[in-house]
């Protein structure tokens, strides 16, 4: 299954792309689905940001992310970095007392802020020392009237951004009111873009939402979930990487990671995953095999002499099979993530002592019983070992997959 969003560039009066607009697709047609907007937010958010990260939808300048009542009143725009977004006040919103506390908040937090589609309304007034930029449709206002209020607003300490500018006369009459900001089909039409979508099983999204119910919030009971589901902790570990930009020393550990997170941002994360949450296809086998590797070398691990942690074994066995489940390259996908240099080693170049016992459970995976034999000398292991900890990890990781009804 693949995540799909839309980009539309917007520009400043020299013509110069400053953010894209991004907005939500669920399939190849480029178009808004008949969907709940909450909804297509939180799938936007998940899919096209804590997945994918800065190679794709983001390209460095700030990402314009429309956010419906429901989300903002939520504080959902915290699970996302200040720098690189605009929070859009979906035209939708009611502008009542909870939204009102909602926007103060995220503009004391540092957020840029942006009403969209804005019609004029006095219930408005009080938000406008918090909004940064107002959208105005030039279609659904009329160009003139459109500009008019320009005009007739430029005390107010904002930018104002045409949107649906449709021709050049309409660039230049908007241009010559006063906006300071431009969008639409006579600059570019929103161009599509496709990933393959990483997404949690159904019943383990459920034991999460319970795990994070729970007062005070059980650390170890959540690790345990997460551990066990391959696409949960690579979007785990990439969201810790994305929030904490200044992590004094990398991820090494789900526990670790969600120590960074901490319960309320825990708690918003999980709550993403689950509205955001589809029944998909997985790739059975290969989730299968993802968690077999991961118990294999953390058992491995434990049995050598080796002075490597059990955890950084597991990390690294499950995500030994990550490009095959994402359909990109690993060095991309590691990219995304901050783990111990170490890990990414082994990953990458099979280096290190970690390296070879990814080594070792690959040559035990080919039935390649020579190289077995050579990596068990190398690691202090028997074969007797190797064979016990692959029959472990094969119990424990078709116990998971009844769990989360993969099989």
């Amino acid at each position: 299954m693949f995540a799909y969003v839309a980009r539309q560039p917007i520009f400043n009066r020299r013509q110069q792309t400053i953010g894209h607009e991004l907005l939500f697709r669920d399939g190849e047609c480029n178009a808004f689905p008949a969907i709940d907007a909450n909804e297509a937010t939180c799938r936007l958010v998940l899919e096209n940001y804590m997945a994918i990260g800065d190679d794709l939808a983001y390209k460095g300048q700030r990402n314009f992310i429309n956010f419906p009542h429901s989300c903002l009143v939520n504080l959902i725009p915290l699970l996302l970095p200040k720098n690189k977004v605009v929070i859009e006040i979906l035209e939708t919103c009611t502008p009542d007392d909870e939204l009102f506390l909602a926007i103060k908040h995220l503009h004391h937090k540092g957020y840029i802020i942006a009403l969209d589609d804005f019609e004029y309304d006095v219930r408005w007034h009080r938000f406008f020392r918090f909004v940064h930029i107002i959208k105005l449709d030039l279609l659904m206002l009329g160009l003139n009237n459109a500009c008019d209020f320009v005009r007739n607003n430029r005390h107010m300490k904002v930018k104002f951004l045409a949107e649906k500018v449709e021709s050049y006369d309409d660039f230049q009459v908007s241009l010559a009111a006063g906006f300071d900001l431009f969008q639409g089909y006579y600059f570019s039409r929103p161009e599509l873009l496709k990933r393959r979508k990483v997404a949690p099983s159904e019943l383990t999204t459920i034991q999460l939402l319970q795990a994070v119910s729970a007062e005070p919030v059980n650390f170890t009971d959540i690790e345990t979930i997460i551990s066990s589901d391959v696409s949960l902790s690579y979007l785990l570990l990439r969201y810790v990487n994305q929030t904490n930009q200044r992590l004094v020393e990398p991820i090494s550990s789900f526990h670790q990671a969600l120590v960074y997170l901490g319960e309320e941002k825990l708690r918003m994360f999980v709550g993403v995953v689950a509205t955001a949450h589809a029944a998909l296809d997985k790739p059975k086998a290969l989730y299968a095999l993802s968690l077999q590797r991961a118990k294999m070398c953390e058992i491995l691990v434990d049995y050598s002499p080796l002075e490597i942690l059990s955890q950084q074994a597991f990390l690294a066995g499950m995500f030994s099979l990550l490009d095959a489940l994402l359909d990109s390259s690993l060095a991309e996908l590691l990219g995304l993530l901050k783990l111990q240099p170490n890990i990414q080693a082994a990953l990458l170049h099979r280096q290190g002592e970690l390296g070879q016992v990814l080594n070792l459970v690959d040559a035990f995976d080919k039935a390649d019983w020579r190289q077995v034999a050579r990596e068990c000398c190398r690691l202090g292991l028997s074969e007797q070992q190797v064979q016990d900890s692959y029959l472990r990890a094969v119990t424990w990781a078709d116990k998971c997959a009844q769990i989360d009804n993969l099989s």
